[in-house]
């Protein structure tokens, strides 16, 4: 078979379920990964000849993809910050809206703080991007990590020592846990969805990422901002600095729990929607 035959083949199978900028960018996605070939190079090669292996892997991946299967979970990684880490169904697949929480906490961490060995607590860990992104950026910060999920701390240990990151990571339930020391910064993407919401998710986000880290374990979605404000009170140096990703419906009740901070701030994403606290005790 042709590459072009298989390309045909691709696009047919998945025109149900994507339309054609997806399928454009589904077909480069696993080119590079399967091929490794880019955009350029699969059209050079569109009359070549293939191996076994590459249609048995397209095959493979077009029936996953017709299940729902985000395409993150088949090939075993997901892009994040211009890095790769790896991700299965244990861990969220890291978001656009977690690029732009890390975004502002690193010019923040770098405007704020002249020296070089802050010490940093992230919240619900998953694959771990967050903490490793933040060592590659300040490499002599302290960084604990803690996570309820043996599982997703796993891939997480997994992602540091690809990234050659060395990050403390805790397995514990942060709403039970005393924090053991005192932090410059605390960082968290925790699971914040109501379980009222959940017809408003998708099937992809449902069937096969995490609820454990999508909803919040109990009938209070702020459950986790609330253990986060008291223990800032009390585990955050002053100066120091909140970044925490939220419920785009929750912004003015999240914010309202950080009300006795020197400042805090509710930001909108790229896509106009609350969806970051920032808050300097």
């Amino acid at each position: 078979m042709k590459l072009l035959e298989l390309h045909s083949i691709f696009k047919q199978e998945l025109s149900e379920l994507y339309n054609s900028s997806e399928i454009s960018c589904l077909w480069e996605i696993f080119g590079e990964h399967y091929l490794g070939l880019d955009k350029i190079g699969l059209r050079q090669s569109e009359n070549t000849q293939l191996p076994s292996q590459p249609i048995v892997q397209y095959t493979e991946a077009i029936n996953q993809l017709k299940s729902g299967k985000p395409y993150q979970q088949i090939l075993g990684e997901a892009e994040f910050f211009g890095m790769k880490f790896c991700v299965n169904q244990h861990v969220l697949i890291p978001r656009p809206e977690t690029e732009e929480l890390l975004d502002y906490a690193i010019k923040t961490i770098s405007k704020e703080f002249s020296k070089t060995e802050i010490k940093i607590l992230d919240i619900g860990t998953g694959s771990g991007v967050i903490p490793i992104v933040l060592k590659k950026h300040f490499p002599n910060a302290r960084i604990a990590s803690i996570d309820f999920s043996k599982e997703a701390l796993t891939i997480a240990k997994k992602n540091a020592e690809r990234h050659h990151t060395e990050i403390e990571f805790i397995l514990d339930d942060y709403l039970n846990y005393t924090l053991p020391t005192h932090y410059d910064v605390i960082i968290s993407n925790p699971p914040y969805i109501d379980i009222e919401e959940v017809s408003e998710i998708s099937d992809t986000v449902k069937n096969f990422e995490p609820h454990l880290a999508l909803f919040s374990p109990c009938a209070d979605p702020l459950v986790f901002y609330r253990k986060i404000a008291t223990d800032a009170k009390q585990y955050l140096n002053n100066g120091g600095f909140l970044f925490l990703e939220i419920n785009q419906k929750l912004g003015a009740e999240t914010l309202a729990l950080y009300k006795d901070f020197s400042d805090a701030q509710l930001i909108k994403d790229l896509s106009n929607n609350d969806r970051m606290i920032i808050a300097k005790k």
